[in-house]
Formats: C-alpha cells, structure tokens, sequence
C-alpha cells in the first residue's frame, strides 16, 4: 500500500464508498456504497480499477488534496470544477498526478455528488466484505467518518500506469434541476385511490431534509383511503422505494436503511438511481409510471451502455499500450517467436 492523499480540506461530506455492503440487512446493517453508481464505476473504468475499487464520494463540494505518490486519477458525477495545481481539469478522464502536486475540488454547479476515483483504488480495511462508510454505525471507510483535514489516505499496491482514457461527450449524463423518475406503483399501491392519481401526476420539491438514508420531497399531500392502516408491519427496505409517512409527503428510500413501517406507494426503478443521488434540494421531481417489462428493458440498456463504454477505454488503453510498448522495428529480430506474442500482450493487456 501507498500514501495518495493528505487531506488539506475534507470538502462539506467526502466518504470512502465502493459497490457497497450485502448480506448484512438482516442483521440492521444497510449497504451504504455509492449512490450514483453509474458514475462511481465509470469513474473507476476511467483510472482502469475494477468497479468493487473503492473511490471517494463527494457531496455539494469536494476537498483539496496534497499528492504523495504518482497516480491516475478522474472525477465523475456532479457537474464539479476542480483543478490541479490551480489549472482547470477536465471532468470524465483519466489525468495523472505527481507527488507535491495539489488536487482541488469545487462547489457542484449542477448535480450534487461526484466521484473521484484513483488508480488501484482508495485502500482501507475491509468491513464485512467492503470498504464503503457507514457514518451511522461509524464502521468502513477512513474511521468510520467523513474525511476530515489531516487525513492520509492510501492506495492499493501497483505502479502508476497512465493511460488517457475519457468518456465522450455524448455519453456523460446531465443533471438537470427538472428530473422524471420512472416508477413501478407498489408494493401496497393498494392503500391509496386518488393518491396514486396525485402521486403520479404532480411536481416535488426536493426538501433539504435529504441524505444518503433517503431523499424527502415536498408537494402536495398524498393521502391513504381512509379504512387502511396508516402504516404496516416493518418490512425489508430497498433504495428506489417511496414511503408516504404520515404527513403525506414522500420519502425516496436509498442505501442507507434497512426495514421500514410507512407504506411505500411506488418503487424507483433502479436505473434512476442515480438521478435521485444527484437531485439537489430544490429542484423538481416528477414520477412516470412504467411496467416490469419496461424497467428490466431499461437496466437492459444501462447495463449495455456500461459494456460499451468499458468497451470503449479498454480498446483504447490496448492500443496506447501497444503503441508504447512496440519496440524500434529496426532493432527487431522478427525471425523470433517470441515477437508475435508480446505484440498480442500488448494488445490484450487491459
């Protein structure tokens, strides 16, 4: 393992997050991980790390970091500036960065949070299968907590290997401050009549009152029919379902929570996740609904569309490789078996 980072400011809420933790629910213990995943793995692909890689998450702004050794690193996500050694960086690629250089991370002019993700990944233990934070039970990441000034961070072993790798244009989501949240109603749809008809057909104002247990929107009432209970026995929660509390306004569950009583009237698909990890407060959210066959054709695509961007940087890093890595044909004796292959390694490596 090597020192990357000295924390110089931690940014408003900065955690060490992966893939997130499974198979501990039953026990109260939520996934946490990355909240805009699709950013997060890209993030990862940018600086060649496997998507498990842990990374940093960033939220509303993010920190000033001295480096310590040679790395490649890419910020993902909100729409961040952030410069290196006080020169504008670009966003979605891979950049490589020297010791005594000095990484600073702005304030979120649109979205809310970004990833930055550093070759061979950020290295903390391992807590129940994964490095991500769980602030509420002060368990993974960097001590359990949010990044705070002082802090070193390290990497996992590995040399620094840079590769310029991007994402086109075309491909980087934009986070518009009027969002559509695609939704399947249920699983106790049943409870609500002419609340459903509201829910899916008015505007919510994201509360300030969100956080990685969950986004709590404003708008109009959603009432329940009247002969049902208003809430129900606690029941496993998963992120993308839509409590109605009491009050009436609904609460967007995400990766931080485990069982919950409040009837869930619609469910997010999972696709619009990260639409919801990236919703600022304030902005507008409406819901459309859709069926099963249409959230499974659509994580469909989103899965393709990660395929092909992987695809994409893997094929460009073989032919930097190979581009590097041939030697002077002058100097070759092409006679010998041995040159085929190294030529088909540097190809292949990826």
């Amino acid at each position: 393992m090597t020192d990357i980072f000295n924390v110089l400011s931690p940014g408003a809420y900065t955690t060490v997050q992966d893939l997130g933790r499974f198979g501990w629910q039953p026990f109260g213990v939520p996934p946490s991980g990355m909240l805009d995943d699709f950013a997060g793995r890209v993030a990862n692909m940018l600086v060649g790390n496997p998507d498990t890689a842990a990374l940093l998450e960033l939220t509303f702004s993010g920190p000033t970091l001295k480096i310590l050794s040679p790395a490649t690193i890419a910020l993902t996500g909100a729409d961040i500036p952030f410069s290196i050694n006080g020169v504008p960086a670009a966003g979605w690629c891979a950049l490589p960065v020297q010791p005594g250089d000095t990484v600073t991370v702005g304030m979120a002019r649109s979205g809310c949070r970004g990833y930055l993700a550093v070759s061979h990944g950020i290295d903390v233990p391992l807590v129940m299968g994964s490095r991500s934070c769980y602030v509420g039970a002060a368990i993974g990441g960097f001590k359990g907590r949010p990044l705070q000034a002082g802090d070193c961070l390290r990497r996992g072993p590995g040399e620094a290997d840079y590769l310029a790798r991007r994402v086109p244009v075309e491909r980087v989501p934009a986070y518009p401050s009027e969002i559509t949240l695609r939704a399947i109603p249920g699983p106790q749809d049943d409870f609500f009549d002419h609340g459903l008809d509201v829910f899916f057909n008015a505007s919510f104002t994201v509360s300030p009152q969100a956080d990685r247990m969950g986004c709590r929107l404003q708008g109009p009432v959603i009432s329940q029919i009247e002969a049902m209970p208003q809430s129900i026995i606690s029941e496993p929660s998963l992120p993308g379902g839509v409590q109605i509390p009491q009050d009436g306004q609904p609460i967007i569950l995400l990766s931080e929570q485990t069982v919950g009583g409040y009837t869930k009237i619609a469910t997010v698909i999972s696709s619009d996740i990260p639409r919801v990890a990236q919703a600022l407060p304030g902005d507008r959210i409406r819901f459309e609904r859709i069926d099963i066959d249409a959230a499974h054709a659509l994580y469909r695509h989103q899965a393709s569309l990660l395929k092909r961007i992987r695809y994409e940087m893997e094929l460009s890093a073989a032919e930097q490789r190979f581009r590097r890595d041939r030697p002077d044909p002058a100097a070759v004796d092409w006679d010998s078996p041995d040159v085929v292959d190294k030529l088909i390694h540097c190809l292949y490596q990826t």
